[in-house]
């Protein structure tokens, strides 16, 4: 896509057709479980008044930003299991909430409104020429942390702009569509969080990669608790997220290059210290294929959860590259604090992982 032909390149964001509503979203008729989205459950006014019986206490106990039923909402990203959970209900009236969540039926307005935080929206995108079409993709259901998002916009437009590329910003579903994609060499998934696509979205996404699209996802792209797509987290990132420490938040950590012959590691030293907030992975993403290029040192910071958690995974991944069919995608838990996205390495980092997803060359995955 890169080739003479595919000098376009990009402004900023555009306006977006006015589109049909959604019907195709996914979980709209999934019954309602411990396991729904939690925002799911409370959009249904039959569901949210079993969740208030179960537990009186939950609006007190839970922050407003937690359970609001608009998107952007941290309520979509957690399961009702995962909330009781936290709110520490007793095994029997976890069990009793379930039979009658279960019992209760799925009507057409709540399958209207499950649908109503996707779109249909395709923007009128705008490529200028350049060596380089990039689609910067901030779509987000879940938790947006805009100073991230932001930080992370204002640093891959700098990239573009130094490097002659064409980069377009959009915040709508509706450019997941074949007739986009095929105009763009990476997607940059900032920061998503939340399910965010419908399921012609979703097929749109994987065949783009499959056939060769390259996708580079950052931070929050692989932080949410819940996810609801099995192939974007366990094949397209390889893993899922299990936390990160609180006490503090943010820490110094050292960095260590696992592979550095790697195109994507060539303007980085060995090692390095840097402040972040440091994500912990249920698995191994190298089970999944993917090649590691940098690893945490988890005797440099304290890996231990909110409640006391052990956080260590030993074999630390923090940045990997993975091979899905043709295409390459590029996944970095670096990014939570804004002053990471000018920071040197990890420009020097997210720069180099741009050109390597362009590449159309051979990607294999790691044995």
């Amino acid at each position: 896509m890169a080739g003479a032909a595919a000098l376009l390149a990009p402004l900023a964001i555009t306006p977006a057709q006015a589109a049909r509503p959604v019907t195709d979203c996914p979980l709209r008729d999934a019954p309602y479980s411990l396991d729904s989205p939690l925002v799911d459950v409370l959009l249904s006014p039959a569901g949210r008044s079993m969740l208030m019986e179960a537990a009186p206490t939950l609006l007190d106990k839970v922050p407003e930003q937690f359970i609001s039923t608009e998107a952007p909402t941290f309520a979509a990203i957690v399961t009702v299991r995962d909330t009781w959970r936290i709110l520490g209900l007793s095994p029997d009236r976890l069990m009793q909430l379930e039979q009658k969540l279960r019992a209760l039926p799925v009507t057409a307005a709540d399958k209207m409104k499950r649908c109503e935080r996707y779109d249909n929206d395709k923007p009128k995108l705008t490529w200028s020429r350049g060596k380089l079409r990039i689609l910067l993709f901030e779509k987000i259901n879940g938790f947006r942390d805009g100073p991230s998002v932001e930080a992370a916009r204002a640093s891959f437009q700098g990239m573009a702009q130094r490097n002659g590329w064409s980069i377009v910003t959009t915040d709508k579903g509706g450019a997941i569509t074949p007739s986009i994609l095929r105009k763009v060499d990476v997607i940059i998934w900032n920061n998503i969080s939340g399910d965010v696509l419908t399921l012609s979205q979703r097929r749109a996404l994987q065949n783009y990669v499959e056939k060769g699209g390259g996708l580079v996802a950052v931070h929050g792209s692989a932080g949410d608790p819940a996810y609801f797509w099995d192939w974007y987290a366990d094949k397209l990132i390889g893993t899922r997220f299990i936390g990160h420490p609180m006490n503090p938040q943010f820490q110094d950590a050292r960095i260590k290059v696992e592979q550095p012959a790697h195109p994507i590691a060539s303007g980085l030293p060995s090692e390095w210290i840097m402040k972040d907030e440091w994500y912990s992975f249920g698995t191994n993403p190298r089970a999944a294929g993917a090649k590691v290029v940098l690893t945490l040192d988890e005797s440099s910071y304290k890996p231990v959860g909110p409640k006391g958690e052990d956080l260590r995974m030993n074999d630390h991944p923090i940045a990997w590259t993975n091979c899905i069919g043709k295409g390459r995608v590029f996944y970095s838990a670096i990014g939570h604090r804004p002053e990471i996205y000018s920071d040197a390495h990890n420009m020097a980092l997210n720069e180099a992982a741009v050109k390597w997803a362009a590449d159309r060359g051979t990607c294999a995955p790691q044995p």
